[in-house]
């Protein structure tokens, strides 16, 4: 049972932290898909926004992707900006927040923003301090230069994710790309059930327009979920061990106890036990020690 729970809720931890990041369901564009930035928008539509009234659906939000290089006086970074918008769901994220806090998105647009604790220690950021990020456009060979403030980091002990992304506000991205303020780079859905992840993500795929794909988190990343797929397969190979280990045990110990009863077996034999009697009583005394080791094993 102890192995069981170990694995099981290491897998979900892990589940949870991914879909913190990106929600479980991705919708973009197809040309977005192969790219780490968002290169084409998607606008928000009435009838976009009635796709996502599944009641599989807990929350929705807007977001944006823009890679970027974070320089300081001693070295530099590669970084990934995500653009995010007042839809945030800032709850499910406030549980890997060390200090500060994740920038509430208004109308006005605004410069602070929200590191990792990776990225604090690397570049020598603390809350309050400022910071300059160069993001790169495909059309232009002149960057574009953003100025930051810190006033969150946070940490999820997912390195991949916590050595590149920062959060701040879309519209900076949304000024870069010259987007209009209804255009984003995805929707990131959450839902109720991980277990209908899968249904979920082809229902929206179906309901969403031709432009559009959706795609779940465990397609997006599946050098993860296959990994932790492997979980499953040592739980049931430490269960079998367990099993082998736990039933050559207790035939040693009933021969045992036999060989070491043999003289009593012989007595009770004489004075007219039938065979079914003696085995009965092996049996009973098995079963007694077999109960005070699961009662010792598991409690």
């Amino acid at each position: 049972m102890f192995s069981i729970s170990i694995g099981k809720g290491l897998q979900n931890t892990i589940k949870n932290k991914v879909s913190s990041f990106f929600g479980h369901v991705l919708i973009t564009n197809f040309q977005n898909n192969n790219s780490e930035s968002s290169l084409d928008p998607i606008l928000i539509t009435e009838d976009l926004e009635k796709v996502f009234e599944l009641n599989d659906i807990n929350h929705v939000q807007s977001v944006a992707y823009k890679t970027g290089l974070v320089t300081s006086n001693t070295t530099f970074e590669g970084v990934i900006f995500k653009g995010i918008n007042s839809d945030f769901n800032y709850d499910i994220f406030s549980d890997y927040v060390l200090a500060g806090e994740i920038p509430v998105i208004t109308d006005s647009l605004t410069n602070q923003v929200a590191i990792s604790s990776f990225l604090s220690q690397r570049i020598d950021l603390g809350i309050g301090d400022k910071f300059k990020t160069s993001f790169f456009n495909s059309k232009s060979n002149i960057p574009n230069e953003r100025n930051f403030e810190v006033i969150g980091i946070y940490e999820s002990g997912l390195s991949d994710f916590d050595n590149l992304y920062f959060f701040g506000d879309i519209k900076h991205i949304q000024k870069m790309n010259k987007w209009n303020s209804n255009e984003v780079g995805n929707f990131e859905i959450f839902i109720n059930d991980f277990e209908k992840i899968e249904s979920i993500t082809i229902e929206l795929y179906n309901d969403t327009p031709s432009n559009l794909d959706a795609i779940s988190i465990s397609e997006k990343f599946p050098e993860i979920f296959n990994w932790i797929k492997l979980f499953d397969m040592n739980i049931i190979l430490i269960i079998v061990i367990m099993i082998l280990v736990a039933g050559g045990n207790m035939i040693t110990a009933l021969i045992v106890t036999i060989l070491e009863k043999s003289q009593l077996i012989g007595v009770l034999r004489v004075l007219g036990a039938q065979v079914k009697s003696v085995r009965l009583i092996f049996l009973t005394n098995g079963i007694y020690l077999i109960s005070i080791g699961l009662a010792f094993g598991n409690f």
